[in-house]
């Protein structure tokens, strides 16, 4: 419910425009009840999710943008054709998801610079549950050619770090 993770809602609904439903979670009760009445008064069908994991199982896309340094949404709470976003926790010290939902996921990045950047990349690398052949693609990768990204029961990953060339690339996107 910070200042990222409430600005997720509109993102999702540009890009798909059925999207009306949405499920708050936050750490902070206060917060999250705030933004739920915020979506409200802009017409989304929001409400509150006290259960982090009942509220997993339900959405079919997930968004984690929280500066977490342990994992809090776990692997095993997904199920077939779930996407997960992750774009918080931006250091190599921080992470959002633990290692198994990167073993099930089909995994992909912005840029290589999550594979020294990103908590949930780097710590499931050194910890060799997961490896670097499992990245499925970066958003350059998707950008020059054909490629499966996914099937009806994939699960799919985002890992985000955020780079100026993401910004300047969205700033001229939206000028023309």
């Amino acid at each position: 419910a910070g200042a990222v993770g409430s600005l997720a809602p509109d993102a999702f609904r540009a890009a798909l425009p059925g999207l009306n439903a949405v499920a708050v979670w936050n750490k902070s009760a206060p917060r999250r009840d705030a933004l739920v009445a915020r979506l409200r008064a802009e017409g989304w069908d929001a409400a509150p999710a006290p259960d982090l994991q009942a509220a997993v199982a339900a959405a079919d896309v997930i968004t984690c943008a929280t500066l977490s340094t342990a994992p809090i949404l776990k692997g095993a709470w997904l199920r077939p054709g779930q996407h997960v976003d992750l774009i918080g926790a931006f250091t190599p010290l921080m992470r959002e998801v633990d290692d198994e939902a990167l073993i099930r996921a089909n995994v992909f990045v912005d840029t290589e610079a999550a594979l020294t950047e990103a908590g949930e990349i780097v710590q499931g690398l050194a910890s060799g549950a997961w490896a670097r052949a499992s990245i499925g693609g970066t958003f350059y990768d998707l950008g020059v050619g054909p490629r499966r990204v996914r099937g009806a029961d994939d699960i799919t990953l985002f890992k985000g770090v955020g780079t100026a060339v993401e910004d300047h690339a969205a700033v001229r996107a939206a000028l023309m």
